[in-house]
């Protein structure tokens, strides 16, 4: 009999300790195999289980028997039956107290439920694992850097650019990590096949009639990771060799069908307010939920991306395709920290590209950190210089100006920007 793994806590683990106190219902929403439901087994004293068919059964008779049990209540899989959503929500409102229900979904079911649940329950994204909660030992927190206080940063790491090729490939998945390269290739592969033949039609609730046209399109928004590509664009990887293309419409089924399945999970353009900018683009940046997915879906190794070689559906890109998926596994990190902290995470770019911030962290106050991703182990004075841009542009308004690096050491430069390895990045 295998033995379980020991549970490993992270940075939403604070954050659901906190809220438990507080809230009467928290749903826990992101993909397959993120950990939601262990996570959520460390707090719950009642499970039901709506993946098992034969308790989904009998909970689609009585549905009303999933709210009985000693708090808190966890319903896992609640998207498979979206009446439980309702039924939570009327709960709350006739006086359940802080601490009642936890509802972990791997989809967003379609249709929604007849209510939104807002102000009764709250959802939390659950992602897959941040490089500080891999790794352990950051040194350097993006709260600090959030409270614009400019401090000092330090701290030196020996991880350097072939562990962060690896831990692109091993997953954030923590189930897929312990596993041996070939086993965690071939878990991964069948990941995304469960995707396709099960999850989105199950869970989802869409018709996939051409299989192998989906796995086309998830392969396209792996290649367009961390670029703003259009939807030509990605259109065109999706369907070279064929000879008709699919309209806009068509395939919009498609992209909705991988939002609400977690697999895609875009960085939405920043559009500041009271904006002092000018001619800001609004595409939003492509990004899988695990950059490791990305990967599976072109068929690339680690030795093929150190050698900065690539695969699979050509999109036009700046810089290779192991920079795009280091700026993908930045993305994923950065997200995990900034929830932790209430921020949301952004991204900046000009009219036609002529400027290009990474990632901006921002607070509800309106005030950000700047981000840029460098795949390299030092930088020059002169790197970083839109982040100097955007300070004279907002002044007080930039908290902190960051390049996230695979270099060996955190530090501050003299004009005030902060230089920090990825590996010594934490929440």
């Amino acid at each position: 009999m295998a033995t379980l793994v020991p549970y490993q806590r992270r940075v939403i683990d604070d954050e659901l300790d906190e809220l438990l106190g507080d809230l009467a219902a928290i749903a826990l929403e992101g993909p397959k195999g993120v950990g939601k439901t262990r996570t959520a087994l460390q707090r719950s004293k009642t499970v039901h289980r709506l993946d098992d068919p034969a308790e989904l059964a009998v909970a689609a008779a009585d549905p009303t028997r999933l709210l009985d049990g000693e708090r808190p209540v966890l319903i896992d899989e609640w998207q498979r039956l979206p009446e439980v959503w309702d039924l939570v929500r009327r709960a709350v409102d006739d006086g359940e107290p802080p601490g009642s229900f936890l509802l972990t979904g791997s989809a967003l079911p379609d249709p929604p439920p007849m209510h939104s649940g807002a102000g009764r329950i709250v959802s939390l994204q659950m992602r897959p694992l941040a490089l500080s909660e891999r790794l352990q030992g950051a040194t350097v927190s993006l709260s600090e850097l959030l409270t614009g206080a400019q401090a000092p940063v330090t701290g030196t790491t020996e991880i350097a650019l072939t562990r962060y090729t690896e831990e692109i490939l091993a997953s954030g998945l923590p189930g897929v990590r312990p596993l041996s390269e070939r086993a965690r290739r071939l878990q991964l592969e069948g990941y995304v096949n469960r995707i396709v033949d099960r999850d989105i039609p199950d869970d989802a609730g869409v018709v996939i009639r051409n299989p192998a046209a989906l796995r086309r399109w998830m392969a396209a928004y792996a290649a367009a990771s961390s670029t703003t590509a259009t939807f030509e664009t990605i259109r065109d990887a999706a369907s070279a060799g064929h000879e008709h293309k699919p309209s806009k419409k068509a395939t919009q089924a498609y992209r909705d069908a991988l939002t609400r399945v977690w697999v895609l999970d875009q960085v939405p353009a920043w559009i500041p307010s009271n904006n002092r900018l000018s001619e800001l683009g609004q595409t939003p940046k492509h990004q899988l939920g695990d950059p490791a997915l990305a990967a599976q879906l072109l068929g690339v190794q680690a030795s093929t991306l150190l050698a900065g070689q690539s695969s699979g559906p050509a999109v036009p890109r700046d810089g290779t395709l192991l920079g795009a998926l280091f700026e993908s596994l930045v993305t994923l990190s950065v997200r995990v920290y900034a929830a932790r902290n209430e921020a949301k995470v952004r991204h900046l770019r000009t009219a036609r590209g002529r400027r290009e911030i990474d990632l901006i962290v921002e607070r509800s106050d309106g005030s950000v950190v700047a981000i840029e991703v460098k795949l390299a182990r030092t930088v020059s004075d002169g790197a970083g210089k839109y982040l100097t841009w955007l300070k004279e542009k907002l002044g007080d308004r930039v908290l902190d100006q960051v390049i996230v690096t695979t270099g060996p050491e955190a530090y501050r430069r003299q004009d005030g920007v902060a230089v920090v390895p990825l590996a010594l990045l934490g929440a």
